[in-house]
């Protein structure tokens, strides 16, 4: 395969952009009613760099890349904005122009890979598939690169397993499988939605240090959508954080863990354990309130409701973001009409 990108030192390919979105709108038809999905997201990524989209259940994350690969759907469909992959923007790109970027650009990692398997399947012959198709191998060829994948990824015995279907595999086996899938192509992206979420402690942590040791050995860029933010500390350079369809805070990892500055992101951190040990407090907190309606169209701060730091103006305008002393190498950026740290008003 001779796109393999062998690289141990991450920071030398970091720099150059790979991914650029800007503007992202995406409206859902649901029952008569028009569903605010995701309300103009904008967002960057370099190659080599992984990006950690946190936010509750719902917020836009999962969304927002959907719409990218144009895999919404029926009911949904993106309004506005561009995602420039290098040169190409994807939203303008026709289904057969998609096609040839799907896996073989960009490869996902879906959530569940009990229901993202074809059950009726060998496991083989699904990660395999995309490489016949992109005409990357034959299928002699094919089987050789899914066994050597197996072996990547740390399926044992992978010349066995290869005719196996997705039921004789475990759950993190079969989360394993998903991610050599995923990798087939040798993409230059990869999105990994929650891929977690249904694995318990030990085997998340097992499959992230698998995504880690490949990032590196790789080279490849990582988008890592999730609702936990203590998954993506040791993995992410960079977090963005997510509200009802809203960026509300971007920094690198190190300066949003040290500076959180949104109150949402304050009130995420406030619920981790092991923050709340280190500031040698006694319980853990939780944020009061429900997320907005999203049928309505937003036109004031969409954590009003929740925020202990709301002042007048939160009711009757968008905070936009904007950019506030960091430490990390790129702008640590937040909407919010208030310094939660020093609880005065910047804008």
């Amino acid at each position: 395969m001779t796109r393999l990108i062998q690289n141990n030192g991450r920071g030398n390919i970091m720099g150059e952009t790979l991914l650029q979105v800007t503007n992202l709108t995406t409206r859902f038809h649901s029952r008569g009613n028009l569903i605010h999905a995701v309300n103009g997201v904008s967002f960057k990524i370099d190659k080599g760099e992984t990006l950690g989209v946190v936010g509750e259940s719902g917020c836009g994350k999962s969304v927002t890349m959907l719409s990218m690969l144009h895999l919404l759907p029926p009911a949904a469909r993106v309004v506005a904005g561009t995602a420039f992959f290098h040169d190409k923007d994807l939203l303008k790109l026709n289904s057969r122009e998609m096609q040839r970027i799907r896996g073989n650009h960009i490869g996902m990692i879906f959530q569940d890979p009990m229901t993202s398997f074809n059950p009726v399947l060998t496991i083989g012959d699904q990660v395999g598939e995309s490489l016949i198709y992109h005409n990357i191998s034959n299928r002699a060829g094919a089987e050789k690169r899914v066994i050597e994948l197996f072996r990547m990824v740390g399926i044992p015995d992978p010349e066995a397993r290869l005719k196996d279907y997705p039921h004789q595999f475990s759950g993190g086996m079969r989360q394993r499988a998903m991610i050599a899938m995923a990798l087939a192509c040798e993409p230059e992206l990869v999105i990994a939605d929650e891929p977690t979420t249904a694995l318990d402690v030990t085997i998340q942590a097992q499959i992230v240090e698998v995504v880690k040791d490949l990032r590196d050995r790789l080279g490849i860029a990582i988008i890592w959508i999730t609702h936990d933010l203590s998954l993506v500390a040791g993995l992410a350079d960079r977090i963005m954080v997510m509200y009802a369809g809203n960026v509300i805070e971007e920094a690198t990892t190190e300066d949003l863990f040290d500076q959180p500055t949104h109150p949402y992101t304050l009130g995420l951190l406030a619920a981790l354990p092991a923050f709340q040990a280190s500031k040698n407090s006694k319980r853990l907190s939780s944020i009061p309130g429900s997320p907005p309606d999203l049928r309505a169209e937003p036109t004031s701060c969409p954590f009003l409701p929740r925020c202990s730091y709301a002042i007048n103006r939160c009711a009757i305008e968008m905070p936009l973001a904007h950019e506030i002393p960091g430490n990390g190498s790129t702008p640590h950026s937040v909407a919010c009409f208030v310094n939660t740290q020093e609880r005065i008003t910047v804008q």
